[in-house]
């Protein structure tokens, strides 16, 4: 195993980590089929007007609603990465089946944890800062964290939000920039900047360990099962219990 003497984390936990984030993420585009495809009904209006208007083949069209798909599936797994490695600091740092993205009961912290600052509307910001409000009211203790991997600056503030219209602050309700969660955490300022620089080097290494994808595409075959005119395909494949499609004929 390389070395990669991050300090806050060992090298055999980081690459476990990794190696689990890398296996989640292989999984995602090793097998699709229809199925999977169609698993939350594909708009088959949208695609024709994606095709006619882009002026691009109907079946890049598909193939990138796939690859779009793959990729929402994936932003899922570098969630998975980005929350469960803190379990692996110790210090009381757990992630909890329910409730918070974080825990630490010992230092009473409880942290929702987002990817992006621009993640969450505006209904949601609210849910989660009214979840807050009732922990610090529950426990006097309590500090609670909304911590963003891509926040617009590094920061550790005061999270400001307007309820109702009325604006609402309480210094025990933060909103922290991921690098200055992994100083809180780690204690070192620079924790996410080292893990940054050798994440590159870990993936790699956790890749190199597992054998070559073999990827399995079925979503061309099984529509052309359908109709040789695959807009006709999509079509059917949401609307083939609606009124009339059973004589359906597509003018392209």
């Amino acid at each position: 195993m390389s070395e990669y003497n991050l300090g806050f984390i060992s090298d055999e936990d980081i690459f476990e980590h990794v190696l689990d984030t890398v296996k989640k993420y292989r999984i995602s585009p090793s097998s699709v089929n229809l199925k999977k495809f169609n698993k939350n009904l594909i708009d088959p209006i949208k695609l024709t007007f994606d095709s006619k208007v882009y002026s691009q083949d109907l079946t890049d069209i598909v193939e990138n609603e796939i690859l779009r798909q793959i990729d929402k599936t994936n932003n899922n797994h570098i969630g998975y990465f980005h929350q469960n490695i803190f379990k692996y600091f110790g210090n009381g740092w757990i992630v909890p089946q329910r409730g918070y993205d974080l825990e630490n009961e010992n230092e009473n912290f409880f942290v929702e944890l987002k990817n992006k600052h621009n993640t969450m509307n505006s209904s949601s910001s609210q849910k989660t800062y009214i979840k807050m409000q009732d922990s610090i009211l529950r426990n006097d203790k309590a500090i609670c964290m909304l911590v963003e991997v891509i926040a617009k600056k590094s920061q550790n503030i005061t999270w400001r939000i307007s309820l109702n219209g009325e604006p609402f602050a309480n210094n025990r309700i933060r909103r922290v920039s991921i690098d200055k969660f992994y100083e809180l955490v780690s204690g070192d300022k620079h924790a996410f900047k080292k893990l940054c620089e050798k994440l590159p080097q870990i993936i790699s290494d956790a890749v190199s360990s597992l054998d070559e994808l073999v990827a399995q595409n079925s979503v061309m075959e099984e529509l052309n099962a359908i109709s040789p005119n695959l807009l006709k395909s999509l079509y059917l494949l949401s609307f083939q219990k609606y009124e009339g499609f059973n004589e359906f004929k597509v003018e392209q």
